[in-house]
């Protein structure tokens, strides 16, 4: 579904990204994972169109998007939930779904999945009036990701969905995570708890320095000598 062929990635002169490939199949859920700085969140800036590449290819579904916008890759079916969650503060819990859906015209199926997205998140459904500056950080992170899906994505990449969560919210998010796969919507996420990631997900990159060391099933990298000792806590 997604192809990254030689991905080159710069903050000034630093290199971030050094040549990366990986490939993402419809309906996988694939896990990168790899210390700070490693170039997690950057190859999901990349792809999203944030950040400019330097050198190197993105496909999706064949087609070349490389040079994209971050409007035009949106509306191709890439949908992006940010690290630290990134809601809008000033805007109400319905503000925010309605931004997430800013580009369909569909207005019934955007009614449609705002009703759903309550129905799995019933705190949103009753908060949907509040300023989401006011919610706690395990609400807006369930905004985040109800705003993500309100652009009815083929692929949602998550930014550290569990940073800075207690750990009974983690479990519900990784949940929901978990359900959105299952759905049929192709995920790709980056995760600072190394062992969930590789336990929910269907494929594994390790990125260290740039570069891609080690990829795998994730039954595969949790029983690497190397990602044990490094990643896991031994």
């Amino acid at each position: 579904m997604l192809e990254i062929s030689n991905l080159v990635c710069r903050y000034g002169k630093v290199e971030a990204l050094k040549g990366i490939s990986l490939s993402i199949k419809q309906g996988q859920l694939v896990a990168l994972i790899g210390a700070n700085g490693a170039g997690k969140s950057t190859t999901l800036r990349a792809i999203s169109g944030i950040l400019p590449l330097a050198s190197g290819r993105l496909t999706l579904d064949g087609e070349d998007i490389t040079g994209c916008s971050a409007r035009q890759i949106l509306a191709k079916g890439i949908a992006h939930c940010p690290e630290g969650r990134r809601v809008f503060p000033d805007m109400t819990v319905n503000e925010n779904l309605d931004m997430g859906a800013y580009l369909r015209s569909d207005s019934d199926g955007v009614e449609a999945d705002r009703d759903r997205i309550f129905t799995q998140f019933p705190r949103l459904a009753e908060r949907r009036n509040q300023v989401a500056g006011t919610l706690s950080g395990g609400e807006q992170q369930m905004l985040a990701i109800g705003r993500a899906i309100m652009s009815k994505p083929k692929l949602v990449m998550f930014d550290e969905p569990s940073l800075g969560l207690a750990p009974n919210i983690v479990e519900q998010v990784f949940s929901i995570i978990d359900g959105i796969r299952k759905s049929g919507t192709t995920v790709l996420m980056v995760e600072q708890n190394a062992y969930s990631a590789l336990e929910m997900c269907d494929y594994a990159y390790l990125l260290e320095t740039g570069s891609i060391v080690l990829s795998g099933s994730g039954e595969k990298m949790i029983d690497d000598e190397h990602v044990r000792s490094a990643y896991l806590g031994g």
